[in-house]
């Protein structure tokens, strides 16, 4: 049995685009690795103890009335749980305001690079935060 050359071809164009996508995915990886500002891990970190002290918050604090979204199988966010506990009284409107601020200044200073402002930016959200 022979293979028809219209089928060898097709295999070819098959293999051809799978290493064609295969390397686009590589180098999307690579370049979103390269792109990654100077204070991107101090990002992540600060981020993680915000959502850690909101949960232990929440675990701890006064429960308030079940909300309708809480029926729906949605997961809460670590948004929706500090809005839920400035609701409550746990966390001020204004902390919760200068934590989001400071996160945000602190994310456009690593995208354009400025390591000194990051840390002065992620410094106040420490203060904020508290120890």
């Amino acid at each position: 049995m022979t293979i028809a050359p219209a089928a060898i071809a097709v295999g070819v164009i098959m293999i051809t685009l799978r290493a064609l996508v295969f390397g686009a995915m590589t180098v999307s990886a690579s370049a979103a690795t390269a792109h990654a500002g100077p204070c991107s891990g101090q990002i992540d970190a600060m981020q993680a103890r915000i959502d850690a002290r909101l949960e232990a918050k929440a675990a701890a604090g006064p429960t308030a009335k079940e909300g309708v979204l809480a029926t729906t199988n949605m997961q809460p966010t670590p948004a929706s749980i500090a809005a839920a506990e400035e609701k409550l009284g746990d966390i001020s409107a204004k902390k919760v305001k200068a934590m989001k601020r400071g996160m945000a200044r602190a994310r456009v200073a690593d995208k354009v690079g400025d390591l000194r402002a990051c840390r002065k930016a992620l410094a106040a959200v420490q203060r904020v935060l508290g120890p």
